[in-house]
């Protein structure tokens, strides 16, 4: 598969950056993940404790940076036909119990599941998806602020950054609702737009109650080795998906990478840290590709 026999591919025949890492010493992923600017109200804090989704939103409630030198050491290491990493020393990757761990959300119960494009011929009652939009948030938005099933992100802050003082308990659940669908759309499930919320999960903050009995840290961990795969491309740089589980997994199972404080006691795991500075010496040294990682 190519004419070159030394080159290291990927299984459907797309070239893989670490076959050409000589060529392209100094490539650096970039990320796509956009720190939202809705606030975390407490009124919100029952829905998000029912939907399993609380500690989620006290990460997203930090500012979050992301090292990309060091996550783009770590893709080129990503193997995409056993989703993991290949070490000096081994094979290692991010698990159910990780996901867990740094993100606090549930990684049992029923799986997440649904459709990109023709979701709308499911929704119950076989409503218009729009339709269905206005009633659980109470305001359509203008057509200039609709990609076929997402909505303008900057929009969507605009509408529901902040719940009215004095609101009452339906006002309450509508911004609820809103403020999950931002979580699920920019921080678990974000795609390299980087800009838009898709209407898709529309069914699972139609019924709050019932939010919390679905796997949504599998469904995050599954997409999270989408994204991992599909940078792994020579020609893919933009990186998506839930990369505080990433960055902060490098952290703890790799202590010489963590950024100062980050041992301090503190749950989840990817709360603790702010910033994150490293010393990319440090990854030069530990992912020496021409003495550590030969193309057989």
């Amino acid at each position: 598969m190519g004419e070159d026999p030394g080159r290291l591919y990927r299984l459907d025949g797309v070239t893989h950056i670490a076959g050409v890492i000589n060529d392209e010493p100094r490539r650096c992923i970039s990320s796509v993940r956009r720190q939202q600017g809705m606030r975390l109200d407490e009124r919100y804090v029952p829905y998000l404790q029912m939907a399993g989704l609380y500690h989620l939103a006290r990460l997203n409630d930090r500012w979050f940076r992301l090292d990309k030198p060091l996550v783009s050491a770590f893709v080129e290491r990503w193997w995409p036909e056993t989703h993991t990493f290949h070490m000096p020393f081994g094979e290692c990757t991010i698990t159910l119990q990780d996901v867990a761990y740094h993100l606090g959300l549930p990684v049992d119960e029923d799986y997440v599941s649904g459709f990109l494009t023709d979701f709308h011929l499911y929704i119950e009652g076989g409503r218009p998806a729009w339709q269905w939009f206005r009633e659980l948030l109470g305001v359509l938005s203008p057509e200039n602020q609709v990609q076929k099933f997402a909505v303008n992100c900057t929009w969507f802050q605009e509408t529901f950054g902040e719940c009215p003082d004095g609101a009452d308990e339906e006002t309450i659940r509508r911004f609820a609702r809103a403020y999950i669908m931002m979580l699920l759309g920019t921080q678990l499930f974000a795609d390299k737009s980087g800009n838009r919320i898709h209407i898709r999960w529309l069914p699972y903050v139609a019924q709050l109650e019932e939010m919390g009995r679905y796997s949504w840290g599998s469904a995050a961990l599954a997409w999270l080795y989408r994204c991992m795969c599909r940078v792994a491309n020579r020609h893919v740089v933009k990186l998506a998906g839930p990369l505080q589980l990433l960055q902060s997994w490098i952290f703890w199972r790799f202590p010489s990478f963590r950024p100062t404080g980050y041992d301090e006691l503190s749950w989840p795991l990817a709360s603790r840290y702010r910033y994150c500075f490293v010393l990319c010496i440090l990854i030069v040294f530990i992912f020496d590709y021409e003495s550590n990682f030969i193309v057989e």
